[in-house]
């Protein structure tokens, strides 16, 4: 029997076949779940954010699949407001969202341009907390929430310029909605995973030494994958993590608990 059997939840921020989010729900289906999934709303003619998010979930037997561009109020109403026509009631939901301007990742952290410092806030911080406050209106018995963050958050890591302070901003949200939301059942936790090759990756400065980083100081002494953090997400949303609220929960090798680099190397 699965984990999550008879659960029913959502998964936000799936971009293509490589994003933690698309191991996450794999993960997910494979214990039970029911899911429904937003994507980025198309622009032009061709629908390739809702292709990409077709040819990911094609095996997974989506309960819906809904667009959702998490700046505007208007559509997180909207599509919460389908998951509870196609759902009634949800259990958990996953927000795996985050973005910064290029150039404002590339340059250092201290040199962000004002607009760039916002954006990457409002998509990665703000919209978690406005999905968790729409969402809870779904959790009549209560649920859990996850979001994604890294490292980056908690010390510097070069490269990760500007995300490393949204991320830093996600996982002090997470406590705070943890409290908001307790009296409600809903627990709130974020996952700090190890860098995975996807597409937001692609941004950050020279994501390979990162790779390499982290297999030879970590000590598992290799990377991780998004099945990894699938699996700990699914603990999370099970019974078994009934009192586990307000946490962030390293997936990463245990790259984050060393100090120095290993004798050696």
């Amino acid at each position: 029997m699965g984990l999550l059997n008879g659960k029913k939840g959502i998964v936000m921020g799936i971009a293509n076949d490589r994003s933690i989010a698309s191991g996450i729900a794999k993960q997910l289906f494979e214990e039970g779940a029911s899911i429904g999934y937003s994507y980025l709303p198309d622009t032009g003619e061709r629908a390739r954010n809702l292709q990409r998010i077709e040819q990911v979930t094609k095996d997974l037997d989506p309960a819906f699949i809904f667009p959702c561009d998490v700046t505007s109020d208007e559509d997180i109403q909207a599509f919460f407001d389908k998951a509870k026509e196609s759902m009634g009631s949800i259990d958990f939901l996953i927000h795996s969202i985050a973005f910064a301007p290029t150039e404002d990742i590339k340059r250092p952290a201290s040199s962000a341009s004002r607009q760039g410092f916002q954006t990457a806030m409002d998509i990665s911080v703000y919209s978690f907390m406005k999905v968790a406050d729409t969402a809870k209106e779904l959790m009549e018995q209560g649920g859990s929430i996850c979001s994604m963050t890294y490292f980056g958050g908690e010390k510097v890591m070069p490269g990760y310029n500007l995300m490393g302070i949204c991320k830093a901003a996600l996982e002090s949200a997470t406590k705070y909605a943890a409290y908001d939301l307790g009296s409600r059942g809903i627990r709130v936790n974020t996952i700090s995973a190890g860098p995975v090759k996807t597409l937001a990756a692609s941004a950050v400065g020279d994501f390979k030494t990162m790779l390499s980083t982290y297999e030879s100081i970590s000590p598992l002494g290799k990377n991780i994958s998004s099945g990894d953090v699938g699996k700990t997400t699914a603990f999370l949303l099970s019974d078994y993590a009934s009192m586990i609220t307000g946490e962030t929960i390293h997936v990463d090798a245990g790259f984050h608990v060393m100090g120095a680099v290993p004798q050696g190397q």
